[in-house]
């Protein structure tokens, strides 16, 4: 009697390209697969301190999974599905964010277009360290907690050893993975991937500097006039300083930030990415056999589908869709390893087990003609593109035998921001007062207690700027959707920003006056935009999101963890002796206290 829910956190997947499926395998595992065991079980009440199991993927795309209307994909239906589940932005730090706490206010946000996310593990940004997160609730109530993966919110603030926003400060009792996050960069045979038009704009400079002394000194060589050789030596020597001023770290992005931790210690530097998945995976069945008497709340941030495809040998060639139907195929696998470790515990029935991605398909993820990102089915967009659908619907998927009933479908506006209330409450857990809680506790809806979600308006942000706002507008169902800004596509109608990393949030956009209107309950691709002379409730639809806007749509609270104004306030990036430090472990286990300056491991 197993059951799985799954939420689409704004996005769906209609169909992807035709990849063969392990989830068949393992059907009572794979939250991707959007596989919900049993079908007919007994409900009954809940033990107040049910075990939690929390399943997230880097990127994937809502269209790969069959359990969301994916018919080329072979995996079971999904017995319980949230249509409309959101998240309110659409890149990967912030989401983690949402989805350890609550939303907007913490900071996790920024203005600047090139860091829309932590991209440095020597930069001082993170989750700030007041936050209540969820682990630290439920850590409150007696939990143990551990995170297995990709932690993306920071790890040390003004040096490189106060680990301030290390894991471990955030209410986790155990944490095995990566501070930061997986990216080309991490792979020495692949592409470069952080920051890449700056680097080529920096080795075009760094080529102009280096042929000025040369040009210096060929009039010296060639007797038309004599240059001073302290101008020629000068000149040489700021152009040695530039390239070694931004190579310093753009020339070893693989050893500063890709590396393994145990709680405090490293691990690995540079991580070897051809063992993480199994090791990390070694790590979870760990964790669930060591605290399986006692209430646990454990989050598996999977490294999966991210960039590079780093996939165990065996599923190479396993799908029909490359390296990225494989490594899908790799992270199904690892979910049913995970579901089937419950089983074998006997924990299934009183473990609840989410499984989500933290946004949506990375369209723009090509290698030649191959695509290496996923595929958001009929809705239009990706990660990184503010509002539109493909970005910020993913899957949500639970799963908790003999509580939650099998084979139904919840259509009702949700998000990502519910997921810490809703845990907070099966947990036990006591809700901060002092501050605004974005999320709603979605037991009712789930144990069907209620037939309707409490949001009526959700917003979704590029970075700090708003692009859209959705309207549930309850007496009737419609869903409507106002775009106020739009990322330009590149080439013009091709559907995502080729040639760049992600879209812009400002500036290469499209403002709309009026905004671009939408009804998302009948028009979920966006492909028909309304008007006043094809609705006849196009202004009052307008002007009630717009008074909503006003109303409720500001960022605050947390300075911004991505600005340059955070520099100046007293937490400058680290410097280049914090990345010195990191790089001194070059071989196995290196503890950072070997690291001079450094802490003992808590």
């Amino acid at each position: 009697m197993y059951t799985l829910i799954f939420f689409p956190f704004y996005f769906f997947p209609p169909r992807h390209q035709k990849k063969k499926n392990v989830f068949r395998k393992h059907w009572l595992w794979m939250p991707l697969y959007c596989l919900l065991g049993g079908l007919n079980g007994t409900f009954g009440t809940w033990n107040s301190r049910p075990n939690i199991v929390l399943l997230m993927a880097d990127d994937l795309g809502l269209g790969d999974l069959g359990c969301y209307g994916n018919n080329t994909v072979r995996t079971l239906d999904a017995k319980w599905i949230f249509m409309q589940h959101t998240v309110e932005t659409t890149t990967c730090t912030i989401y983690r964010d949402a989805h350890l706490l609550i939303f907007m206010n913490l900071g996790m946000v920024s203005s600047n277009s090139l860091n829309r996310g932590l991209t440095w593990l020597g930069g001082s940004g993170g989750l700030p360290a007041n936050e209540t997160t969820l682990a630290k609730l439920l850590q409150h109530r007696g939990y143990r907690t551990g995170l297995i993966g990709k932690w993306h919110q920071g790890l040390s603030c003004a040096s490189r050893d106060d680990h301030c926003h290390h894991p471990l400060n955030h209410g986790f009792g155990y944490f095995y993975g990566m501070p930061f996050g997986l990216l080309s960069d991490c792979q020495a045979s692949k592409t470069p991937e952080l920051h890449r038009w700056l680097r080529i704009r920096l080795w075009i400079s760094t080529l102009v500097l280096s042929l000025v002394p040369v040009l210096l000194l060929l009039p010296n060589l060639a007797g038309w006039f004599s240059v001073p050789w302290s101008v020629i030596v000068l000149s040489a020597l700021v152009a040695v300083l530039f390239f070694v001023s931004w190579y310093s770290s753009y020339g070893f992005v693989r050893r500063w930030n890709c590396i393994l931790m145990r709680n405090h210690e490293i691990v690995q530097q540079p991580m070897r990415e051809e063992r993480v998945s199994l090791l990390m995976l070694k790590e979870a069945l760990a964790f669930i056999d060591r605290y399986k008497r006692e209430p646990f709340l454990l989050f598996v941030s999977f490294l999966h589908v991210h960039t590079p495809l780093v996939t165990k040998e065996k599923f190479v060639g396993h799908s029909k869709f490359g390296l990225y139907g494989d490594n899908v195929e790799e992270m199904d696998w690892m979910v049913g390893k995970i579901l089937e470790a419950l089983e074998q515990e006997r924990l299934s029935n009183r473990t609840l087990v989410h499984f989500t991605s933290d946004n949506g398909g990375r369209l723009e993820a090509l290698e030649g003609a191959a695509r290496l990102g996923g595929w958001n089915g009929v809705y239009k967009g990706g990660r990184g593109m503010a509002g539109w659908e493909g970005g910020i619907r993913v899957p949500g998927i639970f799963r908790w035998p003999t509580v939650l009933q099998a084979g139904k479908v919840i259509d009702e506006p949700t998000s990502l921001m519910d997921i810490f209330p809703t845990l907070s409450y099966v947990g036990g857990g006591i809700l901060p007062h002092d501050r605004v809680i974005d999320g709603r506790n979605l037991m009712p809806l789930l144990e069907g207690r209620v037939a309707h979600s409490d949001h009526e308006f959700l917003f979704h942000y590029c970075g700090t700027y708003l692009h859209t706002v959705r309207w549930h507008q309850k007496d009737c169902g419609t869903v409507w959707k106002a775009h106020y800004v739009t990322p330009n596509f590149h080439p013009e109608g091709s559907g995502a920003c080729y040639g760049s990393a992600l879209c812009s949030c400002s500036g290469d956009v499209t403002h709309h006056e009026p905004p671009l209107l939408f009804d998302i309950s009948r028009d979920p691709s966006e492909s028909q935009p309304l008007t006043s002379d094809n609705e006849a409730l196009f202004d009052s639809v307008i002007k009630k999101m717009e008074a909503a806007e006003v109303g409720g749509s500001s960022i605050g609270g947390q300075p911004q963890q991505f600005s340059k104004a955070l520099s100046s306030s007293g937490r400058p990036c680290l410097s280049i002796k914090y990345r010195i430090g990191l790089g001194l472990g070059l071989r196995g286990r290196v503890p950072l206290r070997s690291i001079p300056g450094t802490h003992k491991p808590r």
